[in-house]
């Protein structure tokens, strides 16, 4: 479940944001506008159901998915193939959200 809360708040707030800037810098209609900021609300909602009781660790861990989301997002939509190195760091984010979530807690 932690994880799929995790990549339902990734799409949301990348395809929220997304949507954003095709309006404001692609020229698209207010409507892609106000569905990007439904998509943001929506990502915010979404974060709220994850188990964690901690409001900062939840958003740190999700930040390393959103890196590698952003990636995935990039390759697939905008049709920019990630480097070695865009690869790399999204290794690393996806082990700096493991010792997040599951490291041993006393």
């Amino acid at each position: 479940m932690t994880i799929l809360v995790f990549l339902l708040a990734g799409i949301a707030e990348i395809g929220g944001g997304y949507l954003i800037w095709l309006w404001l810098r692609e020229g698209k209609s207010a409507f892609w506008g106000l569905g990007g900021a439904i998509a943001l609300i929506l990502y915010g909602v979404i974060a709220t159901f994850q188990t964690f009781p901690s409001f900062g660790r939840v958003y740190a861990a999700y930040g390393g998915v959103f890196v590698v989301l952003s990636v995935l997002w990039g390759w697939g939509i905008d049709r920019k193939t990630p480097d070695l190195y865009d690869w790399l760091g999204a290794i690393i984010c996806l082990v700096g959200v493991s010792v997040m979530i599951w490291g041993p807690r006393q």
